[in-house]
């Protein structure tokens, strides 16, 4: 009869083992490939800490928001432009420059999305840095007065960067600061 309980333990702990390994070999499982890319992706490992793609701008939803070809919405990490349609339903001083900008720079071009540490955004937005030609679109933005600064951690990669440039565009008066005083 005592064995009974002792067996019941065993078969108990044993199921409780079982399943979860079972649980975390599913988690790393669907957590390890970037389910964020599109079919098309061009996804590759950089190094163990930096995870890069080269994607298509299909369409500029604002200064700071852009969509790759997929439908897939890219928020530029660290910047932040004046809104297009605000809470009061109106458009910030210097957005629509802002969008123009970066429609410019942007629209119908192959580019170099970075991650930082973050995936998404809170709007499933992916966060990343955007290059260019090898230049980082967040900080050319900010350092022409197109953007602030709006670092979040544990996004903070490139803080000082963009701190610099904001200083830059603020003394020279680039951009949103002449325009929106």
């Amino acid at each position: 009869m005592a064995d009974k309980p002792a067996n019941f333990l065993k078969i108990f702990f044993f199921a409780f083992f079982i399943g979860t390994y079972l649980y975390f070999l599913g988690f790393y499982l669907t957590r390890s490939s970037p389910s964020f890319a599109p079919a098309t992706s061009n996804f590759a490992q950089i190094t163990d800490t930096v995870a890069t793609s080269t994607e298509k701008v299909s369409r500029v939803v604002d200064g700071d928001t852009l969509e790759i070809e997929g439908g897939v919405k890219v928020r530029l990490i660290g910047i932040d432009t004046p809104e297009m349609k605000n809470k009061n339903k109106t458009i910030d001083c210097f957005a629509a420059e802002a969008k123009k900008k970066a429609e410019g720079l942007l629209m119908n071009k192959d580019v170099v999305l970075e991650k930082d540490v973050s995936e998404t955004d809170r709007y499933g937005r992916l966060l990343r840095y955007v290059y260019l030609d090898g230049e980082m679109i967040n900080d050319k933005l900010v350092k022409e007065g197109y953007a602030k600064m709006a670092t979040f951690p544990p996004d903070v990669k490139n803080a000082k960067v963009f701190l610099a440039s904001e200083k830059f565009a603020r003394e020279n008066q680039s951009g949103l600061w002449q325009a929106c005083k």
